[in-house]
């Protein structure tokens, strides 16, 4: 990993607070989100941090929004410490956290669902501050639709999607929250004693169920550890049903991450559908998981995104019902 030093890196170094300065500080890049912020690994002083810088065209008001919650999400325990902002340069400093993984800790996948549900309750009981905003799923889902145009796609992947924009939602039962909004498998780490959540660029008010739902999927939990999610997040019993609501945001959160995928894969450079690809043959979650387990796949690569989009989207069809 090539070390910023330079020019840039003099740029970045004077985003970070006065004692992390210094001959001895290395700043590396580590990814650049769709949101188009800069991300950093600091070492300074014998400790490892993250640097989060914004975007030139972020507006103000919408990231002081987002470090606000941020920063509640670090004082409620949910999300790393915040070691410092940057007002004037739109960059937050936090503690790296080494990730002691879920899967080690929660073995069980049933204890997995209990304790991220348990953590996601903590999330939602955060205040939603003004300004704060959100986009509807699948609103979402129909933009991130059309900037697939012209990106060469099974048959499969087009009727799944538009099964998804088509599908009237049931009515929402619950208060709108704090909601995460992107509760990814790289963005749920466990730090040997707590449940934490990284990225909160997309956090907003939303349906809770919203971040259970994209928990399901992304973990491919069953509808008894999803009855088990829901119940630790309410503090009430498994109920003998999964909501109507939860099982629709189960499909649409499949779809909108799946289209994403497919969305950073052409970006990537991926050529899309070769012909022959059918809903058959399409890659499951399992077997995502257990490429990205082996190494056999990587999130991180065109290749690996189109794999994933596609699981996730047979996913959304599956789970029909």
């Amino acid at each position: 990993m090539t070390v910023y030093r330079a020019a840039m890196s003099a740029e970045l170094e004077a985003c970070l607070p006065v004692e992390l300065r210094g001959p001895g500080t290395t700043i590396a890049p580590i990814a650049a989100g769709l949101s188009g912020a800069g991300v950093y690994r600091v070492e300074a002083a014998g400790h490892a941090y993250v640097l989060k810088v914004a975007p030139p065209h972020e507006r103000r008001d919408g990231w002081r929004v987002r470090t606000d919650i941020l920063r509640a999400a670090a004082d409620a325990g949910v999300a790393p410490r915040v070691v410092h902002v940057d007002e004037a340069r739109h960059a937050v400093v936090t503690e790296l956290v080494v990730d002691r993984s879920l899967v080690a800790r929660f073995v069980d996948p049933a204890a997995r669902a209990t304790a991220i549900g348990a953590a996601l309750r903590r999330v939602h009981a955060l205040p939603i501050p003004p300004g704060a905003t959100s986009k509807d799923p699948r609103e979402f889902l129909g933009e991130i639709w059309a900037g697939l145009a012209g990106f060469p796609l099974p048959a499969w992947i087009g009727d799944a999607v538009r099964r998804a924009l088509d599908e009237a939602p049931p009515p929402p039962d619950r208060a709108p929250v704090l909601s995460h909004n992107d509760v990814n498998p790289s963005n749920l780490i466990h730090d040997g004693e707590r449940v934490l959540f990284l990225d909160w660029d997309a956090a907003g008010p939303n349906d809770p169920l919203y971040d259970l739902a994209a928990v399901a999927v992304f973990l491919d939990l069953d509808d008894a550890a999803s009855a088990l999610l829901i119940a630790a997040h309410d503090q009430a019993p498994v109920a003998t049903a999964l909501p109507a609501r939860f099982r629709y945001l189960r499909r649409v959160v499949a779809a909108l991450c799946g289209a994403l995928f497919l969305h950073i894969a052409r970006a990537g450079g991926h050529p899309g559908a070769s012909g022959g690809e059918t809903f058959e043959l399409a890659p499951t979650l399992a077997d995502v998981h257990g490429g990205l387990r082996t190494r056999a796949v990587s999130a991180r690569t065109p290749d690996g995104q189109w794999q994933y989009g596609q699981a996730l989207l047979k996913a959304s069809v599956q789970r029909v019902g």
